[in-house]
C-alpha cells in the first residue's frame, strides 16, 4: 500500500526540515496509545516507539510525539519489528492543557492542527465559561477556533444562547449544528480542504464522534446518547486518532475534557475586549478595584462588561501564571495575593495566634 504524505499535510515546510536527517523517513502520528504509537509513512500505517535516545534527551512530556506530529522514523515496514522514531519535526501548532493534579506540566493533545472546532451542546453542557477556557487555549495553540453549537434539535432558547456566545466568541466564527438533522455539516465542511488538519474537542456526549462520522460518510467512531437525568455525555473517543476524510483534509478527534486546565493560554485574543478596556483605564498598573478612572469598573458599571466575563478573566489570568511557575514560586505568588508576601504571612498568623 503506496501512501502519498500530501494528503495527510506533509507540507514544504515539513519536507524541508526532513532532509535534514539522512537514512530516515517521514511519518504523521495517528494514534498514540501509552509508549506505543501508530505513525503513517510512505506504506501504510506501522507501529513505532521513540528512542532511548530521545526519552533520554526529552524534556518533558511535551518533548515526546503525540497525534498529528511529523516524526522520522528507521524504517518503512513493520515486518522487523516496531518502526523507531529518532526526532520530532518542529510543530506549527500544538494544542495543550495542564495535567492534572499538581504537578506543573502540559499535557499534548493533538500537533499541526489548521482548524479547532470548539464543540459545545446547547442542553445542560452549555457554559459560556468553559467555552472561553477552551478559546483561550486554542489561540495560544497556533490554530484558528471555530465554535460549534450542537444538538440545535434539543434547543428551547436558541436566541438568548447564541447573544451569550457572542458576548465571549469575538470574531470566532460560530456554527450552529444538529447532527441529527445535518444542519450545519456544510458550513463545517467549508473549513475543510486537502492536506488541511481539523480537531474537533469538547466536553463527553456533545456530538464531535456523530459529526465525524457524518464527514466520513460512514460510522467510524463509537457513539452513545447522552444521559437523559442530567444530560450529560458518555466516553465514546477513548484515545485520540487521527483519520484521512474521503473528500480530502485530516481530522483528529480527541476523548472528552470536563476538566480543562490551563498550562498555556492567549488571554488577549479571547479576553480581547477586557484587555481593549484595561488600556484606557488611568493608571497602567490598575487593579480594575477601587481605582480612579478604571475603564472596566466603568464598562462593568454600565452593562458594556458582565462582571462574570471579567471575573473569568482574572482567574484563567492567575491560572495562566500559576501554571508557567514551579511548585515553590507558585505557592509564593497565592501568598503574594493573599497577604502581600512573607511579612503579610507572618502578621496574618499573630493575628491568628492572638485571636486564640
Amino acid at each position: 500500500m503506496n501512501v502519498n504524505l500530501q494528503d495527510f499535510g506533509y507540507g514544504n515546510d515539513f519536507a524541508q526540515e526532513a532532509e535534514k536527517y539522512e537514512g530516515l523517513f517521514p511519518a504523521r502520528v495517528s494514534e498514540q496509545h501509552r509508549e506505543l504509537y501508530k505513525v503513517i509513512c510512505p506504506r501504510g500505517e506501522i507501529e513505532a516507539r521513540v528512542s532511548g535516545k530521545f526519552a533520554h534527551w526529552a524534556d518533558d512530556e511535551t518533548s515526546f510525539p503525540t497525534v498529528g506530529d511529523w516524526v522520522m522514523i528507521d524504517r518503512l515496514d513493520g515486518r522487523t519489528g516496531h518502526a523507531i522514531i529518532h526526532h520530532l519535526l518542529p510543530r506549527k501548532s500544538v494544542l495543550m492543557r495542564q495535567m492534572a493534579g499538581t504537578k506543573s506540566t502540559g499535557q499534548l493533545i493533538a500537533a499541526n492542527i489548521d482548524t479547532v472546532f470548539i464543540c459545545m451542546s446547547l442542553n445542560e453542557d452549555f457554559n459560556v465559561r468553559r467555552l472561553e477556557r477552551y478559546l483561550s487555549i486554542v489561540w495560544d495553540s497556533m490554530a484558528l477556533p471555530v465554535i460549534v453549537l450542537t444538538k440545535s434539535d434539543l434547543c428551547t432558547d436558541l436566541p438568548h444562547k447564541l447573544r451569550e456566545i457572542a458576548g465571549v466568541s469575538l470574531g470566532v466564527d460560530v456554527i450552529t449544528c444538529s447532527a441529527m438533522h445535518r444542519e450545519g455539516i456544510d458550513e463545517i465542511r467549508s473549513y475543510i480542504a486537502p492536506g488541511k488538519t481539523i480537531a474537533f474537542v469538547g466536553s463527553s456526549g456533545v456530538g464531535k464522534s456523530t459529526i465525524i462520522n457524518t464527514l466520513m460518510g460512514t460510522d467510524v467512531l463509537v457513539t452513545q446518547a447522552i444521559r437523559e437525568d442530567d444530560g450529560k455525555g458518555r466516553h465514546t473517543t477513548t484515545h485520540r486518532q487521527l483519520l484521512l476524510l474521503p473528500g480530502g483534509g485530516i481530522v483528529i478527534d480527541t476523548p472528552g475534557m470536563r476538566e480543562l486546565q490551563i498550562y498555556a493560554a492567549d488571554l488577549t485574543r479571547a479576553f480581547e475586549d477586557v484587555e481593549e478596556l484595561s488600556a484606557l483605564c488611568r493608571f497602567s498598573d490598575c487593579s480594575h478595584g477601587s481605582e480612579p478612572g478604571c475603564a472596566v469598573r466603568a464598562a462593568i458599571a454600565d452593562g458594556t462588561l458582565s462582571e462574570e466575563r471579567f471575573e473569568s478573566y482574572i482567574k484563567l489570568q492567575r491560572e495562566a501564571l500559576y501554571a508557567g511557575l514551579k511548585a515553590r514560586e507558585r505557592e509564593l505568588a497565592k501568598l503574594n495575593r493573599m497577604f502581600g508576601g512573607k511579612s503579610g504571612v507572618r502578621q496574618h498568623q499573630k493575628y491568628v495566634k492572638n485571636r486564640r
